[in-house]
Formats: structure tokens, sequence, C-alpha cells
């Protein structure tokens, strides 16, 4: 907000925002409350002078400040005289994240595809695509996983998805974080394993009673809006 190099002398711009800043350790947000300004030429910065004190961000035990990195946020609703808010961003406390597990049978026999059904997390619906002897350019050398998204808002996701190995704790864990809409709609990994290490039910044990368990964890953390 001030970045006033788009902002010409007789351009104004009303806002309503709040600041948000990441207790770490509770996963709760510290948050202002929602202000309106108008940011000019003239003026182009709005804040907080006391959103925190020093002592506080600056103690690792209440959660602000993680070794030396803090995690800040903003909500912000952009206005005019005849219309309603362009957009807003909000940020959402993720208290407990959604886990979902699926027993596959018989996943050896799958001709190319499995899907899940649909399932609320965070208030919104997604399904899982697991692609057992690989999709694309990966066919016939990894196994291919996909999260889609079942909407028309604009959401963020931050998402891990498991392979359990049935036979050790090894297992195939991958993390992303990423903005899901109606135009972009699925993320996942083309190259999610090797189809020899899934395939071998005895050494690897991701296949083990001709079953594979799938896991997956969602948060949703901000809605555009």
């Amino acid at each position: 907000m001030a970045d006033n190099g788009e902002l010409r002398v007789s351009k104004e711009v009303n806002v309503v925002f709040s600041i948000f800043l990441l207790n770490q350790i509770s996963n709760n947000y510290l948050s202002s409350l929602g202000i309106t300004r108008r940011f000019h030429a003239m003026k182009s910065e709005w804040g907080f002078s006391k959103f925190i004190s020093k002592k506080i961000l600056c103690d690792p035990t209440k959660g602000y400040l993680v070794n030396d990195n803090c995690v800040i946020g903003a909500q912000v609703c952009v206005l005019n005289t005849t219309h309603a808010a362009i957009e807003c961003l909000s940020l959402k406390n993720v208290d407990i994240p959604y886990k979902r597990e699926w027993v596959i049978y018989n996943v050896s026999s799958l001709v190319n595809i499995w899907s899940s059904e649909e399932f609320e997390a965070g208030g919104y619906k997604w399904k899982v695509t697991l692609y057992p002897k690989g999709n694309g350019e990966a066919t016939g050398r990894s196994v291919s996983i996909y999260l889609h998204f079942v909407g028309s808002e604009t959401v963020k996701a931050c998402y891990t998805i498991w392979i359990k190995n049935q036979v050790s704790n090894e297992h195939v864990k991958r993390t992303d974080t990423q903005w899901f809409s109606a135009s972009v709609y699925n993320s996942g990994w083309l190259s999610l394993m090797e189809l020899a290490s899934f395939n071998d039910p005895t050494k690897k044990g991701f296949t083990a009673n001709k079953r594979c368990l799938l896991d997956i964890e969602i948060s949703v953390e901000a809605v555009a809006q």
C-alpha cells in the first residue's frame, strides 16, 4: 500500500482493509478491525501505529516470530462510488485441517483412473483423481495424482497427499499450496512416484493385499470474493 507508482495526482482509491499476523503456535491470526481509508498520490500509505507490542512480537514463545520469521496478511476490499467491492481477500483461521482416507481395492486392475466421490473441506467441495498407471507423459513410468476444486469461488488451499506404505513407515507424501478457481481447478503431481515402486507389493508395500491406502489433508487458507 506504500507503493504510489500507479497513483496519479487525480486518482483516488477507497479501500476497506485489515491486517493479520499469524500466530505460528496456535495457527490463529491477530487481526486489526477493518477500517476505510482513501489512498491517493498525496496519501498513499495507511496502517496501525500500535498493532502489536515489540516485546510480544519478539518473544518466540508467543508464536508471532518463530525462527526469525513472521507471517503477515491483509484483507482488502477496493470500493468506488458506483459499485460494491471489486475484490475482497479474506484470510481464514485454520484450527483443524480436514482429513480424509480411502482404501482403493484391486488398484492394479484399474484400467486408467480412479476418482473419489466429491467431499467437503473448509466449506468447499473437492475430489481426488489417481492414475495408477500414470497420466500424459508419465504414462507407464509414474503414478499421477490430482486434487480438483469443484466450485466457482477463488480459494487458496494447502493440501498434503499420502500414499501409505503398508509394511513400513516409508510413505510417499507431497504437500503444496495453490489458488483454485473455476478456471484453475486442479493441482497435483504428474510423477508422484515410480510405477516400479508402487506395483511391488512385497518390498515396497504400497499395493499390499491388492489395495492402496490414500490419505489427504486440506486447509483452506484464504478466499477471494
